[in-house]
Order: C-alpha cells, then structure tokens, then sequence
C-alpha cells in the first residue's frame, strides 16, 4: 500500500468515525483538509453529507487520488468525535506519523460507548422523571415517567438491533413508553398523564440532529442541512404517531 492510500485510509477513517457519532458536517470537512494538507497534499476537496464522505487530493507522483465511503449508521456520542479531533491535531502539529494516528482511530472507533448501556438507560428514566416535574407534573408523576422513560431507552435500543428501518423502531418505543405510561396512571402511580408522558418521550426528541441541521444551515452546507432537518422531522412524526396510537387505543 503507497502512502497515498494510507493517507487517503487514515483521513476517511477519521471522517467516517465523526460523521457517525453527531459531528457537524463542516467539522469533519474541515478536519479531512487539515489532515491531507499535513500531509503534503495540495487541491485537497471534501464533501461530506449525512450517507457519505468525498475526499480527493492532488499528488506530485500519483496525480488526482480521490475515493468515498458511505455511512450507513448515525448514533451519538460525543467523546469519540473529541478524541478524534486530538488525534487529528497531532497529526496536524507532526506530534505523530500516518500509522499512529490509523492505529488511534481504529482504537477509537472499535472502543465501547464512554458509558455502559445500563446506566444509559437509568439517566434516560433520570431525564423523564425531571422533564415530567419540569412540565408541570408532582413529585407522584415523577416514578412512572421514570419507569416509562427507562423502557423507551430499552425499548429503542433493541428494536434498532432487529429492525432495519430506525424510524419504526422509534415509532414502537414511542407506542410502548405511551401505554406504560396509561397503565402506570391507571394503577394509580401517577397522576398527571400529559405530564408524565412529555417525560416519557423526551429520551427520543432528536436533539443532536436538528441542532447539527441548524448548524450545517447556517454554514452553508445546506444538502446535509436538510437532510440533517428530514431525518430530525421523520423522527419527531414516528414519535408522535407512537403515542397518539397509544392515547388512541387504550383511553
């Protein structure tokens, strides 16, 4: 494999770990120029939407080098686009060569989420039961937005692992967090059912792609923008489908 191949491995590498994991379009357009200027590249151009990575280059000896890559997955955590962004600057700075920064971004990408899963779940509950006390709600509605908040995280995350379609999976947690929610109340746990149902769904509300939307607007990139702004509003329709069938059928 020449250097070129590394090079042009090392920075999509690096794109398809940021892209995947909520980093802003700009932001990894940017960080793939740096990195391919670092290394004596010149006429470097990246395009990168939310499914895919463009990257080209000009060399001295190969001449025009230019390849893509699709992204299939989008999840969120926010602490592997910032390790690659220190990966990225020493590369930048010559702190470290082409193969140790692939070595650190292999590392990256194949290192679990910065938090276990089960403690995921348990601030998703955290974070219904406070959006259910913030909207309105008493101290009594806070346990079952808990308890309903931590079956839509639960709920979510094994539907995406059987379901190819994220949106249905949305959907599904959506109508199950709703009917938890009512039998909760019918039991007599809750009170407030508006109250505790706002908590319940607020896990799902796509924060990171409609603020990443607005963001890649404002810069310009207005194809991933809007395909950013779709993705967020497809998400936020299943979810309000999911419990409105929910309300439908058992009220």
């Amino acid at each position: 494999m020449g250097k070129e191949e590394r090079i042009m491995d090392m920075c999509l590498l690096a794109g398809e770990i940021m892209l995947t994991y909520g980093a802003e379009t700009y932001r990894v357009e940017e960080t793939l120029e740096r990195m391919a200027k670092a290394s004596g590249y010149f006429d470097v151009h990246s395009f990168v939407t939310t499914t895919g990575i463009f990257l080209s280059f000009k060399t001295k000896d190969a001449g025009d080098v230019m390849q893509m890559i699709r992204i299939d997955d989008r999840l969120q955590d926010l602490n592997k686009v910032s390790l690659v962004n220190q990966v990225s600057r020493e590369y930048v700075i010559g702190d470290i060569d082409e193969e140790t920064a692939y070595d650190k971004l292999s590392t990256i990408k194949n290192a679990p989420m910065q938090y276990p899963i089960w403690l995921m779940h348990i601030a998703s509950g955290v974070a219904g039961a406070g959006f259910s006390y913030l909207f309105g709600g008493g101290v009594r509605d806070t346990i079952p937005a808990f308890i309903a908040g931590f079956i839509v995280s639960v709920s979510v995350l094994k539907l995406q692992e059987y379901m190819k379609v994220k949106f249905f999976a949305e959907f599904m947690s959506a109508f199950i967090g709703g009917a938890t929610a009512i039998f909760l109340v019918y039991l007599g746990i809750g009170i407030n059912l508006n109250q505790i149902i706002i908590g319940t769904l607020m896990p799902l509300v796509p924060g990171i792609p409609l603020t990443n939307a607005v963001r890649d607007l404002l810069s310009g990139d207005l194809v991933a923008g809007v395909s950013r702004g779709a993705e967020a509003i497809i998400t936020a329709l299943a979810i309000a489908t999911g419990i409105a069938l929910a309300i439908g059928l058992l009220l």
